[in-house]
């Protein structure tokens, strides 16, 4: 049975897409059969950022409408076998999104993967509750600037309230996960420094992902950082977040100034 997670944010541009995908590839390399799920119905870039954008033919709506069997969405990677990909459709509007249509899908992909992740889309309409509705565990990508932390305390709320879990009075598992992190920016007060970002949100650290160049290379040749450039410092920080949600114990650790090394490692008890 499948661990479903969702990785949500309040604010948008911080990572959400290119995070899920990282994480499931990285995953998947270590021998996990995981499917990622696009729920940013009219929009739909995790196709692009998988380089599977011409091979979508169905799409999420479609399955859940009942117009093609889940089978015929799935979109299995080219690069790594027990990696898939469930398209959002393009032309769809949200509201073709019903919550009972979702909760087939998702129990047909609880049966048939050990990860099941779901790239929300930002904010607190309809596609992100319904991409947290069932979700086992979340996390939650955060920029370290104030608007991105403010929006992300707000899902916090969300995910306490508007889930599965949260109607049963179980507790769900939260966990941040701090992109786009830039060192020299934080120490000039450019940027909150990881403390701050904890302080404010007191939910546990995943990772840091450093800015990097590499990430944007990497979307931008339809690939998951972590396949197209498997020794890059965000690779290693997401491999790193993959292997803590496996349950592994690992440091987090925090971006140095110097260009291509780790700094200190952070003494905070990882998520």
């Amino acid at each position: 049975m499948a661990k479903v997670l969702v990785v949500t944010s309040g604010k948008g541009g911080v990572g959400k897409t290119t995070s899920t995908a990282a994480l499931g590839a990285a995953l998947a390399s270590q021998g996990k059969n995981v499917v990622v799920v696009d729920f940013d119905v009219g929009l739909r870039n995790l196709d692009l950022v998988m380089g599977a954008e011409r091979r979508v033919v169905y799409d999420l709506i479609n399955v859940v409408q009942g117009d093609a069997k889940l089978a015929q969405a799935l979109i299995r990677d080219k690069r790594c076998e027990t990696l898939h990909l469930l398209p959002a459709s393009q032309t769809r509007d949200k509201d073709n999104l019903t919550q009972e249509g979702v909760a087939k899908v998702m129990d047909e992909l609880r049966e048939k993967f050990d990860w099941v992740i779901c790239d929300s889309p930002a904010g607190i309409e309809r596609g992100a509750t319904l991409a947290m509705r069932h979700a086992d565990a979340a996390i939650i990508v955060t920029n370290p600037e104030v608007s991105s932390v403010r929006d992300s305390d707000r899902i916090i709320g969300l995910l306490d309230s508007k889930t599965l879990k949260a109607e049963a009075g179980e507790r769900m598992d939260k966990h941040l996960l701090l992109t786009r992190y830039d060192p020299i920016r934080a120490e000039r007060g450019d940027m909150l420094k990881v403390d701050d970002v904890l302080e404010i949100l007191s939910i546990p650290l995943l990772g840091i992902v450093p800015e990097s160049q590499d990430v944007l290379r990497a979307s931008n040749l339809g690939s998951p950082v972590t396949l197209c450039e498997p020794q890059s410092a965000p690779a290693r920080a997401y491999f790193d977040a993959a292997r803590r949600l496996e349950g592994a114990e690992l440091p987090v650790v925090i971006p140095s100034e110097r260009k291509g090394f780790l700094g200190k490692l952070f003494g905070r008890r990882a998520a």
